[in-house]
């Protein structure tokens, strides 16, 4: 298919000269000489890259860029000036140009820059999730990454590098950053995509759980060990396997992953069989690795045979251009899943938004979202809608989890006082009763989860029997009992 290029300016010369320009080469030309006919071309068209000069008559170039990438995020813009400013170059970066070129043009640096846009384009296409995927119904139902700030387009062109080859990955990042699904994103666009991926939390299980989890073991092996137990590993055989907080593995099991990494071989718990295996691996941290190995509790042969591929997600709060795209995505998806009918957020709100700091990143937005959709009474999402949940994470007081013991009455205490009131008018007469069971839901559900669903671990973290996580599995109609 022939990629589009949008060339907007109003100086008839200029669009004759680049007309020439670019008439040899491999492109769709779609030219215009004023900003709405621009607008109309990207939403009628969809060009996979556009030239737009900042000066011009009706709307200024940045309007029209904030416009374009509002209606397709992954659009490649080099917006042109005959200004050389700092401040045209930083606000044309800041609304997410992808190059800044000045005038009179070098041509041969020009048609470098539009054939780089191209690359990022047709990559960030491949493995970004758009502003308009969500309305299809299945994309609903998933998490989903997209982001089109300057730090995440560098992202996507690495993922699109790397995604075939079977190289290790490391990826790096706080908690809530998405590093799950930039996971997913390098699986999905692999020569294995059709073979299994497995997540496994490392921090989720005992240093002995996590061993048989990751290898297997043998019947007899242990107390527990009633028959053979295939591993992840030995599961994922062609496959990718994703390990989430690498740095809480033991040194124990990291010499086993390490063998591993090299060799594709291990041998199952209480077995002597040597099980050879061919799995890409994907692991991800939100600690620094470097200063585990300094610190001796993270082995160096096996940090630096993970980063063999090393990515770095961003904090959202470096990357606040994306919020719009993410606050959308989480609209729409709540919205359905509640039955709402949200058509926009207030200008005001978007603002507040933000501002905020996001400590929690993508994870905390989507959470405040989740909740300001249930309790939005509109069809507009208003400050009001936010103001308990913000404050709420304003307010919350750090618990120092080693002091306070086996005791979590400053924990809860934390948690509940911001919201108490809200949760008093919402069921009067039930307080005890409705918190206790949401309680004891979200314990169940986290405890699943992190035991990636296994319920015999799950009933161990838990401290509870089978039987009784089964009854609380049925319930609260969570996981296989839905």
């Amino acid at each position: 298919m022939t990629a589009k290029l949008l060339i907007l300016d109003d100086d008839h010369d200029i669009l004759l000269m680049l007309k020439s320009i670019f008439a040899g080469e491999d492109y769709e030309l779609l030219l215009e000489s004023d900003s709405e006919g621009a607008l109309k071309r990207v939403i009628s068209d969809r060009p996979n890259v556009a030239i737009m000069d900042i000066s011009l008559p009706q709307k200024s170039g940045i309007e029209v860029l904030k416009e374009a990438k509002k209606i397709d995020p992954g659009l490649a813009v080099i917006m042109a000036t005959g200004y050389k400013t700092t401040q045209n170059a930083i606000e044309a970066m800041k609304y997410g140009a992808f190059d800044y070129v000045t005038k009179p043009f070098d041509m041969t640096k020009l048609k470098g820059a539009v054939k780089k846009a191209l690359e990022c384009n047709l990559l960030s296409r491949k493995v970004r999730y758009t502003r308009e995927r969500p309305q299809v119904e299945e994309d609903l139902t998933e998490d989903l990454m997209i982001g089109s700030s300057p730090e995440m387009i560098e992202i996507w062109k690495m993922v699109g590098t790397v995604a075939d080859s079977d190289a290790t990955v490391l990826i790096q990042g706080e908690s809530g950053t998405g590093k799950e699904l930039l996971a997913r994103a390098v699986y999905n666009n692999s020569r294995r995509k059709n073979r299994p991926f497995l997540a496994v939390n490392c921090a989720a299980l005992p240093e002995a759980l996590l061993e048989s989890e990751l290898f297997g073991h043998e019947k007899g092996a242990f107390t527990d060990a009633h028959s053979r137990r295939i591993g992840k590993f030995e599961q994922c055989n062609g496959g990718t396997i994703f390990l989430d907080e690498i740095g809480e593995m033991s040194q124990a099991n990291q010499g086993k992953f390490l063998r591993v990494l090299e060799n594709q071989e291990f041998e199952r718990v209480g077995g002597n069989e040597t099980i050879k295996v061919d799995v890409r691996v994907i692991a991800a941290t939100n600690r620094s690795l470097i200063t585990n190995v300094k610190e001796k509790t993270f082995r160096m042969d096996l940090y630096y045979r993970l980063r063999v591929v090393n990515f770095f997600l961003p904090p959202l709060r470096d990357r606040a251009e994306d919020i719009p795209l993410l606050v959308d995505l989480f609209v729409k998806k709540f919205s359905k899943k509640y039955g709402k009918n949200i058509k926009a957020v207030a200008p005001e709100t978007m603002a507040m938004l933000m501002t905020h700091p996001w400590e929690g990143n993508i994870r905390e937005l989507k959470n405040v979202i989740n909740s300001a959709t249930v309790f939005c009474r509109g069809d507009i999402l208003i400050p009001g809608d936010f103001e308990s949940f913000l404050t709420a994470k304003a307010g919350f007081k750090e618990v120092d989890l080693e002091a306070a013991g086996d005791d979590y009455y400053e924990v809860f205490w934390s948690m509940l006082e911001p919201v108490f009131d809200g949760i008093c008018q919402k069921n009067k007469g039930a307080i005890y009763e409705s918190v206790n069971m949401g309680l004891e839901k979200a314990l169940i559900h986290m405890a699943m989860e992190k035991s990636n669903n296994n319920q015999v671990f799950a009933a161990k973290l838990l401290g509870i029997s089978r039987n009784t996580l089964r009854d609380r599995l049925e319930r609260y109609r969570i996981g296989a009992a839905d």
